[in-house]
């Protein structure tokens, strides 16, 4: 794995405004030092074991909440959030379109969800947030970088088309060999005007064996890693210490 000082592209950026519950691309994004991606990981699905306290609400543990990995189901969802109106719509393969505001019709998510989601244990009951906090699987806020030859290589040694969402990522590369991002732990990724920290690897989980497309098991993506670097990795956590925009076709260098 090399790749420290070489340069690459911002291929895609793409955020989850629900945890776990849809992706969008977008064309532009203004990053703010310190802060996760803007309206990324902003909502959350707390399920009926859930930890979550929303008499006092802070970023809780990924176990807490709705995800793919027990519900595949949910890797397909496709999002649009309208920022302006506070709109979000979501649509998935067995549901009808839906439309709500996040803020103040959460229960109409909780009863389209109830037809793709366990019928007991972990069922979803609220959709939750914790002002000023991304519900990111870190500790901290973080942005998801990944490599698209990473993902190829997967693919190649599974034989089959993988898709990148998969792996719920805010900004995909181009232009670096597989899994150079490994290398870069400790170093700076600067896109644009913007310069990122890489902080460490991002372990994966069952999630990434679901169809974007159908949220249907179908790959043994978690093998494949084992396969391949010898853990169940893929992707690096970043962290924004100098913000501006980006965009799809900015340079990126490793410094």
């Amino acid at each position: 794995m090399t790749g420290a000082g070489h340069q690459g592209r911002l291929a895609s950026i793409c955020r989850h405004p629900i945890k776990a519950h849809g992706r969008e691309s977008l064309a532009s994004v203004r990053l703010l030092a310190g802060q996760a991606m803007p309206w990324d990981r902003h909502w959350a699905v707390a399920h009926d074991l859930s930890k979550f306290d929303p008499a006092a609400p802070a970023w809780t543990a990924c176990a807490s909440f709705q995800r793919g990995a027990r519900t595949p189901a949910l890797m397909a969802i496709r999002a649009v959030f309208d920022e302006a109106s506070g709109v979000m719509e979501l649509s998935h393969p067995a549901r009808p379109l839906l439309r709500f505001r996040p803020d103040d019709e959460g229960e109409a998510l909780i009863d389209w969800l109830l037809p793709i989601s366990p019928a007991e244990r972990f069922r979803p009951v609220a959709l939750v947030k914790a002002p000023g906090v991304a519900m990111t699987d870190s500790d901290y806020p973080t942005l998801s970088v990944k490599n698209l030859a990473s993902n190829a290589a997967v693919a190649t040694h599974l034989g089959q088309e993988i898709s990148p969402d998969r792996w719920r990522g805010n900004l995909w590369l181009e232009g670096f060999e597989p899994f150079a991002e490994f290398d870069w732990i400790g170093r700076q990724l600067r896109i644009g005007e913007t310069v990122l920290e890489i902080r460490e690897r991002i372990g994966r989980c069952k999630a990434t064996t679901a169809d974007p497309e159908t949220g249907e098991v179908n790959a043994d993506t978690l093998g494949a890693l084992r396969a391949l670097v010898g853990a169940q990795d893929f992707g690096v956590y970043a962290v924004v210490s100098k913000g501006g925009e980006i965009r799809p076709g900015d340079k990126v260098e490793v410094v």
